[in-house]
């Protein structure tokens, strides 16, 4: 860039280096313009031009070429040079007001949701949409998206729930061969235990652990994990219950896979003669009762009754546990009879059929439960608040006067699954009959007061009889949630699949399976021929 002065000094031409261009010429009149004025303008000048051609170049490489006009020039150079940014925080600020103005606006039936991102791009593209239409169509397109994923989860719960309430092929396949090995082989039949060893069964010398189930391949790893988890098996006697159709099959796998040293007893509940109509009068009529099969027996698609825009999958899939058949099953309320069919024990420990002992339990017959009745492990406190943040609120329904009036809905529950009895202690109490009492009620109410299982009764007629034991003897939740602590598990004397993801069905959680399914006997033909676990 060259400066040219004309003699006169009336004239300034701007050309460029080679000058052949003039850029630009000045006519100055000498009476108006001194020469101060003038040399003011060179130095004004000499100091823009630079800056021009720099920002002139600097918005060329940002694509200022696209522009075929002056006015997009303009919009260019014009925030650049009055020093003002891009737009993006006001950008913002007017979306959010956008969004603000629709929040509170209900998306109309008929409005035309894009099918996708993609086609919302598409159409945005097209100016189809003025800003509030677009928040309009952002916000139904969120909704339905938070809609399905609900209906989505609720689904995979009702999934959950038939599966787990099923009985695998493999298991279903054992109990089958099993029974039908009763029928055609005597060694399937010989007496548990050998007579020789009947006194045993009510000595009080020795560790009498309790099970009751109709799961043969559960009680199995109940028994094999508690012998080879012992310090001294051969104090170690095992009372397994089970109903009328399972005892063949139970008895056959204990006579054809015998525990030495230690001792397992198998009874079916028709086996035991206190259990008569007379005494149990209130699970006859649970089992009668019209009301009760329809809840437990019926169309559990239906009789969850839940809302589910409303309802969280927390309480939906509580109503579906509560639904279990089995929570009307002798089987599961046969616990609060212990003192009567077993007369002659004074102490036991109660185990559930989806439970691992990894840790010699004896010392649990040297703690001292103070003259109560129930060693258990509370369960209202704890970090995890979905297994162990458990208040009667939770079982109880509050809303029901006879609740209100009766319970407080802070008290602190407790686990069933693992506990120590004191039967002694038991005897002199009214335990059984408050549990009847309290089943009749609830039958009364057409179920009102609770829904889930043997656990809320429990939780009344054991109420001041619980001595709070260590809850390292008894980690529950297995069958919950996957997220569980291994280095806990590890650490746990038992360990509890409570829940519906128990071990031995597909939906159990895989990293937590092996802790169960290393006390599996995979070599037994039973075991192999019905392809159990495969």
């Amino acid at each position: 860039m060259q400066l040219h002065f004309s003699h006169s000094m009336r004239s300034i031409t701007i050309s460029s280096n080679n000058g052949f261009t003039d850029l630009m010429k000045i006519k100055v009149a000498a009476r108006h313009i001194s020469y101060r004025t003038i040399f003011h303008t060179i130095l004004i000048l000499a100091f823009l031009l630079p800056f021009v051609f720099i920002l002139t170049a600097l918005v060329t490489l940002e694509g200022v070429n696209k522009c075929s006009s002056i006015d997009c020039l303009g919009r260019r150079l014009g925030p650049k040079l009055l020093g003002r940014g891009d737009d993006s925080e006001r950008f913002l600020r007017d979306f959010s007001m956008v969004l603000e103005q629709v929040n509170s606006e209900e998306v109309p039936d008929d409005l035309q949701l894009p099918e996708n991102f993609e086609q919302l791009i598409s159409e945005m593209k097209s100016n189809k949409y003025k800003a509030k239409a677009f928040g309009l169509i952002l916000k139904g397109m969120m909704e339905r998206s938070e809609r399905e994923i609900r209906e989505s989860k609720f689904q995979e719960l009702m999934n959950k729930h038939f599966a787990a309430t099923s009985i695998p092929k493999g298991i279903h396949c054992l109990s089958l061969r099993l029974t039908d090995e009763y029928s055609s082989n005597a060694h399937a039949r010989k007496q548990l235990p050998s007579p020789e060893l009947l006194p045993i069964l009510s000595d009080n010398s020795y560790h009498h652990f309790i099970v009751s189930t109709d799961n043969i391949l559960a009680a199995s790893v109940v028994v094999t994990s508690a012998i080879q988890s012992s310090l001294r098996p051969e104090k170690i006697v095992f009372h397994v219950i089970t109903d009328k159709k399972t005892y063949a099959g139970m008895h056959s796998w204990f006579a054809l896979n015998p525990v030495s040293p230690s001792i397992v007893e198998v009874k079916g509940i028709h086996h035991f003669d206190w259990l008569t109509r007379d005494n149990v009068p209130v699970l006859e009529a649970m089992e009668n009762h019209n009301g009760v099969r329809n809840y437990y027996h019926g169309n559990h698609v239906a009789g969850a009754n839940v809302n589910v825009s409303v309802t969280s999958p927390r309480v939906f899939a509580s109503k579906l546990q509560a639904r279990s058949p089995k929570y009307i099953s002798l089987l599961n309320h046969i616990r609060i009879y212990l003192p009567e069919l077993f007369p002659n024990l004074d102490k036991v420990v109660f185990l559930d059929d989806d439970i691992v002992i990894q840790r010699d339990l004896s010392p649990l017959w040297d703690i001292d439960l103070g003259g109560k009745v129930n060693g258990a492990v509370e369960t209202c406190k704890g970090e995890d608040s979905w297994v162990m943040g458990k208040r009667f609120k939770i079982y109880f329904n509050f809303s029901h006067p006879l609740v209100a009036k009766n319970l407080d809905p802070e008290e602190c529950a407790w686990a069933f699954g693992m506990n120590i009895f004191d039967l002694r202690a038991w005897r002199k109490t009214d335990i059984r009959e408050t549990y009847h009492s309290w089943l009749k009620e609830n039958l009364n109410s057409n179920l009102s007061l609770w829904k889930l299982g043997t656990l809320p009764p429990a939780l009344i007629a054991f109420r001041g009889q619980i001595h709070p034991i260590d809850p390292s003897w008894h980690m529950l939740g297995l069958g919950y949630q996957k997220n569980t602590s291994i280095q806990s598990v590890k650490k746990a004397a038992v360990i509890h699949y409570n829940g519906q993801s128990k071990p031995w069905l597909e939906i159990g959680f895989d990293h937590l399976r092996p802790f169960w399914s290393k006390y599996v006997n995979y070599s037994n033909d039973f075991v192999k021929n019905c392809h159990i676990m495969e």
